[in-house]
C-alpha cells in the first residue's frame, strides 16, 4: 500500500505573483513513451498565467523599467497570438501599467477573455492580414500614442530570460543525469535561442531538435525573411500558410529567432502536421493526465518520433508551452461534447435516481 502523499510547502513566502514565474517541473512520461527510451516534458503551464510566455513578459517589462524605456503609468502595447498578451496582462496588472493588445481574430476567444479579465484592452485585427497585420497595428498604435511597444519579436530581453531561467533549470534538473535531445517549437524563437545558448556551452552533447508546422515551413524553406532597417519583418514570409498550432510560427521569421539560424543553435528540423499535434495533445490528457495545448501536442509528437529512432537508452526532453484550457473553442476540443453521450446516459440509467428529464 502506497503511503499517503504529503507536502511541506515551498519554504518561502512570495512578495507577489510575479515571483512565482519559472522553476517549472520536468515530468517523466510513463504511458505514452517508447520502449527503451525515456521521455520527459517541461510543463510550462505551471507558470502563474499558465504559459512559457510569463517568463518573457516579466523580463520585457522589468528590462524596460531598468533602462528607463518604460515610464511609470505608461501604456504598454504588443501584438500577440495570446500567451504573451496574457503574461503581459498579468505583469501589467501587478505593476500598474495599462495594456493594449493587438491580436488577429483567428485566435481563440479564451485568450481575449483572459486578457480582458486581467484588465487589458484587446484590439482585434483581420485574420486575412495574419500576424504581420496585428504586428503593424501595434506599431501604429505605439507611434500614434507614445506608448511603450513591447517588441517581443525583436527584444534581447526575450532570449535573455530563457538563458537565465529556462536553460539554467534544465541544466540543474539534469545535473549528473543523461540528456540526449531537447525538442522545442518556436513562436518568437526566445525559448530556442535562450536554451540553445546554455546547452551549446554546458551540455554540447545534447542534440537540439526544432519543429514547425508541416504546412508552414518557414525555416525548412531556407528562404530568408525580408526585413526593415530595424530588423522588423517587411512582409509575410512566402512559405507561410495558416495552421492550427496557435502560438507557433507567425507569418514571418522573428529577429529573435534569427540568432538560432545564424549561430546554428539547433541540430535538426522536424515538421509536424496540425492534426498530429492535436492528436498527441489529446493523448497526453487521456493517458498521462497532462493537459497541454496544440503546440505542446506538436512538440511531444516530434519528441516521440525522435525517441522511436534514437539509440536505446536515450533521454528526450520536450517543451509543453501552455495549458489545454486555452483551446476549448478550437478544433482541439471539437470532439469533446458538453452533453452526455450514449454510454454516459446508459450509466446514468443504470441506477434509478437523479436522472435528467431529457434522458
Amino acid at each position: 500500500m502506497s503511503p499517503v502523499r504529503s507536502t511541506t510547502g515551498r519554504g518561502r513566502l512570495f512578495p507577489s505573483i510575479l515571483d512565482t514565474v519559472g522553476d517549472t517541473p520536468v515530468i517523466r512520461i510513463n504511458n505514452l513513451g517508447v520502449v527503451g527510451r525515456t521521455l520527459y516534458v517541461k510543463a510550462e503551464f505551471f507558470n502563474p498565467a499558465a504559459s512559457v510566455k510569463d517568463r518573457l513578459a516579466i523580463n520585457i517589462i522589468e528590462a524596460a523599467e531598468r533602462s528607463g524605456a518604460l515610464k511609470p503609468g505608461q501604456t504598454v502595447v504588443e501584438a500577440t497570438s495570446g500567451n504573451t498578451g496574457i503574461g503581459l496582462a498579468m505583469v501589467c496588472a501587478q505593476k500598474g501599467y495599462p495594456l493594449v493588445v493587438t491580436m488577429a481574430d483567428s485566435f481563440s476567444v479564451e485568450r481575449r477573455k483572459l486578457m480582458r479579465m486581467f484588465g487589458a484592452k484587446v484590439i482585434l485585427t483581420p485574420r486575412a492580414q495574419k500576424g504581420l497585420g496585428m504586428y503593424n497595428k501595434a506599431v501604429e498604435l505605439a507611434e500614434a500614442n507614445g506608448w511603450f511597444l513591447a517588441h517581443q519579436f525583436e527584444t534581447t530581453a526575450n532570449a535573455d530570460i530563457h538563458e537565465a531561467t529556462t536553460g539554467r533549470e534544465i541544466i540543474n534538473d539534469f545535473a549528473g543525469q543523461r540528456l540526449d535531445y531537447f525538442v522545442t517549437g518556436y513562436g518568437t524563437g526566445g525559448t530556442l535561442v535562450g536554451v540553445g545558448r546554455v546547452l551549446r556551452k554546458e551540455r554540447s552533447d545534447v542534440k537540439i531538435v526544432l519543429t514547425e508546422p508541416a504546412n508552414a515551413q518557414l525555416i525548412g524553406s531556407s528562404k530568408p525573411q525580408e526585413r526593415n532597417a530595424d530588423a522588423s519583418p517587411a512582409s509575410s514570409h512566402p512559405a507561410f500558410e495558416p495552421h492550427p498550432i496557435q502560438g507557433w510560427t507567425p507569418d514571418f521569421i522573428p529577429k529573435v529567432l534569427q540568432e538560432a539560424l545564424d549561430r546554428h543553435l539547433y541540430d535538426e528540423l522536424v515538421p509536424i502536421a496540425g492534426p498530429d499535434a492535436m492528436r498527441w495533445a489529446r493523448e497526453l490528457a487521456a493517458k498521462e493526465g497532462i493537459l497541454t495545448g496544440i503546440s505542446g501536442g506538436g512538440t511531444f509528437a516530434v519528441a516521440r518520433l525522435i525517441a522511436e529512432r534514437a539509440p536505446e537508452g536515450s533521454v528526450i526532453l520536450c517543451m509543453l508551452p501552455d495549458t489545454g484550457e486555452r483551446y476549448m473553442s478550437t478544433p482541439l476540443f471539437e470532439a469533446i461534447e458538453a452533453e452526455m453521450d450514449e454510454a454516459e446516459i446508459a450509466l446514468s440509467r443504470s441506477t434509478p435516481g437523479y436522472q435528467l428529464a431529457a434522458e
